[in-house]
């Protein structure tokens, strides 16, 4: 397969890239020697094209680095289209992605399709490379994402253990968590309603379920935060606003300050409101998760004031 090469081209040892004529054989042919390459054929007057390639990008960055996406502006690599329309490739419209693995084109498709089919294309093709990783690897990297913040790679990251493993619960209710952390409600509720029947009272899902809880009860909470720290500046024994408050704070992720709200409630009046406070404290911990710091700290606390 003969294309325009230069060997002085520089080398990119990203995932995401913009590629051309002169860097074709080193980033594509040369590159899926080692890992699958997908080549994202594009121009800046295709509207297809617009919703296409962020899919394709967020898809190929939940693979964590086993798979890279190479984007040619067909516009201005006219002579490298040609050569590739001459050995078969169709490219008579765009988008067109063609994957390449060993040197070879292996699979292709045209048109903007769904996230879904785009997803088991790219599945597919990993899977043809014996580059898939296990669901017990891409659970370990999407919560890394979702510990850093990256809410939209953590989600498809645990999209793509889901897809290897729909029987992990962990990967369910990250998946819902890192929709809270991208303020998608309807989203967390519906990845919580696809969780398999047999996993739904598991401790993972349960806590999943209390974030999202905690995430609606706080928003009218956070409106009303400076009344209800107004309300207990003049009067300290308001455990309702206490309460309120740890609610508002806990949404805030003033996790601790949340925790600390509930304990003082305790601490004034321990069995308020048939122990709402208790109650709503290890509601906390469920939906933070066990291992937490916060939960670790708060949790000390409140044995401490219990079995004092």
């Amino acid at each position: 397969m003969e294309l325009l090469d230069t060997n002085s081209a520089p080398a990119d040892t990203g995932v995401i890239m913009d590629g051309d004529q002169t860097t074709f054989i080193k980033d594509v042919i040369e590159a899926s020697r080692r890992m699958p390459v997908l080549v994202d054929f594009w121009a800046s007057w295709c509207g297809p094209c617009k919703t296409l390639t962020p899919t394709l990008e967020k898809i190929v960055r939940a693979a964590g680095g086993k798979v890279r996406l190479v984007k040619i502006d067909v516009d201005r690599n006219r002579a490298l289209v040609e050569q590739l329309a001459g050995l078969g490739l169709p490219m008579q419209s765009i988008p067109t992605v063609a994957a390449f693995w060993q040197g070879q084109i292996a699979d292709l498709f045209q048109g903007a399709l769904p996230e879904s089919e785009i997803r088991r294309f790219i599945e597919a093709l990993m899977k043809l490379a014996g580059t898939v990783a296990p669901a017990a690897d891409l659970i370990t990297e999407a919560r890394t994402a979702l510990d850093s913040g990256d809410f939209e790679q953590a989600a498809g990251l645990f999209e793509a253990a889901l897809e290897e493993d729909s029987e992990k619960p962990e990967a369910w209710a990250g998946l819902a968590r890192s929709f809270l952390g991208l303020g998608d409600e309807e989203a967390a509720e519906h990845a919580l309603g696809r969780v398999p029947a047999k996993l739904a009272d598991h401790a993972e899902i349960a806590g999943a379920r209390s974030a999202l809880a905690l995430a609606r009860e706080g928003h009218a909470a956070i409106g009303a935060r400076q009344a209800l720290e107004q309300r207990l500046q003049a009067d300290p024994n308001d455990h309702e606003a206490r309460y309120e408050l740890a609610t508002a704070l806990n949404a805030a992720g003033e996790r601790e300050a949340a925790a600390e709200a509930l304990l003082t409630i305790l601490r004034k009046q321990r069995g308020w409101n048939d122990d709402a406070a208790r109650l709503q404290l290890l509601k906390l911990f469920e939906s933070w998760g066990l291992e937490d710091p916060a939960t670790i700290a708060a949790r000390r606390k409140l044995s401490t004031l219990l079995f004092s």
